[in-house]
């Protein structure tokens, strides 16, 4: 099971506990069905509870070995076909169109199944979308689970802090061809850092959207039933609220029993602590040594500091999470085509490495179990300078990390080992 930052008082150590159960509580449409006592499911989904999805390698990591999604389809009478990109030994997935019908930018994501069928949505028809249709013109992106290990951390870490991180060795990353920007919040300005394109602000934002749009829970962060045809709305928004009674009636109990599913998602990651990394072997010790040398650290930052926090342990904390958490051009290779805040169509968070030697699938739409693989994805060089969503993806149109990967590419096949058994150590 997972583990709360080990400074934590004994009260925040018990919240995190009981906010783990809330993580894994199962939900149905009505939170009457045996089994699935959390209400609001739908009326488009693509799973039942977050540690469904965030399972690897224990509650809150990321895609397990055996994907969860094919059995959902049908379960408790639901009427839905897996589609083709959803396998048992693939990773979960949640999908995203690039354009609406019309040609213009959609990018959101479109529920994997519906609640048609399912014994407590009687009435319900709403259908799938056709995906063999929009997989057959070009129109689907794949996007998996992030891990939530640690990121109280990451929150607590001063805008200031991020600032200077990618200010930081800027000749040295200007001769590599690495530029980099931090996603804003278009409301304060102040930086973003949660999701793969760093799209959500904290903690409670992040774990309100993908209530609403992965498990289609209506909260108090994203108050509005997603796909509230006719027929298949069976309970009042938002359905996770604050708790102004328990279900005795009672006004009174603890903090985390009053608290909505929302907060203590939040409060579960928030509280988390961050993956621990294995014993440095002397290949290990090499390899971290190559990472940085070839510049795999430029964007892949070893280690940022906390600021001041109100959660005790997490103040002025050293952590190592190899992530400048800033947004970088990938080039076509990569691209998915959908522009979130500043990010757009080619640039991504960089990815945390901590904790990735326990993970099964790679890159943000898990194209590839093998790391080698996923390091070789980086490089995109511009081409013809057009995605295959019809358009530049940026304004250089390659990689950032092309001068990287060369470098990382001229290494003997020892050293590359080196590497790898690092980046499997963290």
């Amino acid at each position: 099971m997972p583990k709360p930052l080990s400074d934590l008082t004994p009260d925040m150590q018990s919240f995190f506990q009981n906010a783990m159960a809330d993580f894994m509580e199962i939900d149905s449409v009505t939170g009457t069905m045996p089994g699935e006592r959390g209400g609001g499911l739908g009326p488009t989904f693509n799973g039942n509870s977050c540690a469904q999805c965030h399972a690897f390698p224990v509650i809150g990591g990321s895609s397990p070995a055996t994907n969860p999604q094919v059995e959902l389809a049908t379960l408790d009478g639901a009427m839905n076909s897996v589609p083709s990109f959803i396998t048992s030994a693939g990773p979960v997935r949640e999908v995203r169109f690039v354009r609406n019908p019309d040609g213009s930018a959609d990018g959101g994501v479109h529920g994997l199944f519906t609640i048609r069928g399912r014994t407590d949505a009687s009435g319900c028809d709403l259908r799938q979308p056709n995906f063999a249709q929009q997989l057959a013109a070009g129109n689907v992106i794949f996007r998996i689970p992030t891990p939530t290990f640690g990121l109280g951390l990451v929150e607590a870490t001063p805008d200031s802090t991020l600032l200077a991180n990618v200010a930081a060795n800027r000749q040295i990353k200007s001769q590599l061809g690495i530029s980099g920007a931090l996603n804003s919040s278009g409301n304060d300005g102040t930086v973003t850092r949660f999701g793969w394109k760093a799209q959500n602000k904290s903690l409670m934002v992040f774990a309100g959207e993908a209530y609403n749009v992965e498990q289609g829970v209506s909260n108090e962060a994203f108050v509005n039933e997603r796909s509230a045809v006719t027929g298949c709305v069976y309970n009042g928004s938002p359905e996770d609220v604050t708790k102004m009674v328990d279900d005795s009636g009672s006004s009174t109990g603890t903090a985390q029993q009053m608290s909505s599913d929302l907060v203590n998602f939040a409060a579960f990651m928030r509280l988390s602590a961050p993956p621990a990394p294995a014993a440095m072997s002397n290949s290990a010790a090499n390899g971290g040594n190559l990472f940085n040398s070839v510049g795999c650290a430029l964007c892949h930052t070893a280690t940022l500091t906390t600021g001041m926090s109100k959660f005790t342990g997490m103040s002025n904390v050293t952590y190592h999470p190899y992530s400048d958490f800033a947004l970088h051009h990938m080039g076509p290779r990569l691209a998915d085509g959908v522009s979130q805040g500043a990010a757009g169509p080619d640039q991504f968070r960089t990815a945390p490495l901590w904790g990735l030697g326990q993970r099964l699938f790679f890159l943000h739409d898990g194209r590839t179990s093998d790391l080698l693989q996923a390091i070789q994805a980086h490089a995109s060089d511009c081409g013809s300078g057009r995605s295959r969503f019809g358009g530049n993806v940026s304004q250089s149109c390659g990689s950032e990390a092309n001068d990287v990967i060369r470098r990382f590419n001229s290494l003997n096949r020892s050293q590359m080992q080196d590497v790898l058994t690092f980046l499997r150590s963290l």
